[in-house]
């Protein structure tokens, strides 16, 4: 499989990548900052320099041409202001399902967030506001998309602990909870195999069932 991985420094997309490189796929991560590439060839990956804030869509569209499937792993990360939220979580996604498109690539796998269909809680400060306003709007981008076999996954509070490789899979709402970035990883691979599972949104949370039945039992 040939797979390009949008936000490729993020934490999530080195380790998919990965996994990814280390069974045999072909990963181009693309990146902004040419200081990451080491880190991510490291990884197994190619890096590709592509600034999804200001690049054309047809540069987007020559970055993707060839692909199996993109995953956006991107995101304005903490410390970014709402405006970055806007440029970054929504608009980089919807110009990456552009260049999919555009390339015929139909698989596209999108990281969002819990609650991304939801109002801002009362009382969240503006760049929340902004973040999860940005990830629901480029979930409802896809959605509206009939040139994409689209799959929106939305993992609860990240960790750093190693993976357990027992999560909850499944449409929401199925509540809140952490899951590790190892087993976030680990669910992608599982999903980018299982290509009946597509034009779904998911939870993932860590639970009791292994990752490989919990995509099973979406088919």
């Amino acid at each position: 499989m040939n797979v390009v991985i949008a936000g490729g420094h993020g934490q999530i997309a080195l380790r998919l990548s990965r996994l990814l490189a280390a069974r045999g796929d072909t990963v181009l991560s693309v990146i902004r900052n040419t200081a990451h590439a080491g880190e991510v060839r490291a990884t197994g990956a190619g890096p590709v320099v592509c600034d999804l804030e200001t690049a054309p869509v047809e540069e987007v569209t020559d970055v993707v041409t060839g692909a199996d499937a993109v995953v956006f792993a991107a995101g304005a990360g903490p410390g970014s202001g709402a405006a970055r939220k806007d440029t970054v979580d929504r608009a980089a996604s919807v110009l990456l399902a552009d260049a999919a498109e555009r390339a015929g690539v139909r698989d596209f796998v999108q990281i969002s967030a819990m609650g991304a269909d939801d109002p801002p809680a009362p009382g969240r400060d503006e760049v929340w506001a902004a973040y999860i306003r940005a990830k629901g709007e480029a979930e409802d981008d896809l959605r509206a998309r009939d040139g994409l076999d689209w799959l929106i996954l939305r993992p609860g509070r990240l960790t750093g602990d190693p993976g357990t490789g027992l999560v909850e899979l499944a449409a929401p709402p199925i509540g809140r909870g952490e899951v590790t970035r190892d087993d976030v990883a680990a669910v992608i691979v599982a999903l980018l195999d299982a290509r009946g599972v597509r034009r779904r949104t998911l939870d993932l949370l860590n639970g009791g069932t292994p990752i490989a039945g919990a995509v099973a039992a979406l088919d």
